[in-house]
C-alpha cells in the first residue's frame, strides 16, 4: 500500500494528500532550478542537479498538472538544456513545448514561451536561420501578452542569456 504522507523539511511532520505532495515536489524542484539557473558560480555537479531538477518537477507536474503545466515542464527542461549548450535535448523539449502549445491552444504567456524555447534551443544549436525565425514568432506573441505583470516578466526572461550571439 502506498504512503500518503511525506515529511516536510521541518522537524515537525507535515501530511500531505498525494496530489498536494506531488505540488509541492513540483513547486519545490521548478525553484531549485532557478535558484541554480542564477548561481554565478555554477560548477559541473550544479549543473547535474539542475537537470535532474528540471526533469524531476516535470515529472510531478505531469502527475497532477493540466497540459499547460506539461507545456511548461517541456520549456523549463529545454531551457536548462539550452543554457548549457545542449543543443539537441534543448530542441527536442522546446519541440515538445510547442507540440502540446498548439495541440492545447494555448495561446498569450505560454505559447510565446513555446516560441522562445524554439528560438532559444536554436540558437544553442548555432542555426542562425531556424532561431531568427522563432525570434520574430516570440517578439509577436510577447507583445499579445495582456497581463502586462505577465508580458513584463516573459520579456524579462526573453532579453536574458545566453543567446550564444544570436540575438
Amino acid at each position: 500500500m502506498a504512503q500518503d504522507t511525506v515529511k516536510k523539511e521541518s522537524a515537525a511532520e507535515v501530511r500531505y494528500s498525494l496530489n498536494e505532495a506531488e505540488r509541492y515536489f513540483a513547486v519545490t524542484l521548478n525553484n531549485k532550478v532557478w535558484d541554480l539557473l542564477a548561481k554565478a558560480d555554477r560548477t559541473r555537479e550544479d549543473d547535474q542537479m539542475m537537470t535532474q531538477a528540471a526533469h524531476a518537477s516535470f515529472y510531478h507536474w505531469s502527475v497532477i498538472g493540466k497540459p499547460v503545466h506539461v507545456a511548461r515542464g517541456f520549456w523549463l527542461i529545454s531551457h536548462v538544456y539550452a543554457v548549457l549548450k545542449q543543443a539537441d535535448p534543448a530542441t527536442h523539449f522546446a519541440n515538445r513545448c510547442l507540440e502540446v502549445a498548439q495541440a492545447e491552444a494555448l495561446v498569450d504567456f505560454d505559447l510565446a514561451y513555446a516560441y522562445e524555447g524554439m528560438a532559444r534551443a536554436y540558437a544553442a544549436a548555432g542555426n542562425t536561420a531556424k532561431c531568427e525565425e522563432y525570434l520574430k514568432m516570440t517578439q509577436d506573441a510577447g507583445e499579445k501578452i495582456k497581463n502586462k505583470e505577465d508580458r513584463d516578466l516573459f520579456f524579462g526572461d526573453f532579453k536574458a542569456g545566453p543567446w550564444y550571439g544570436l540575438k
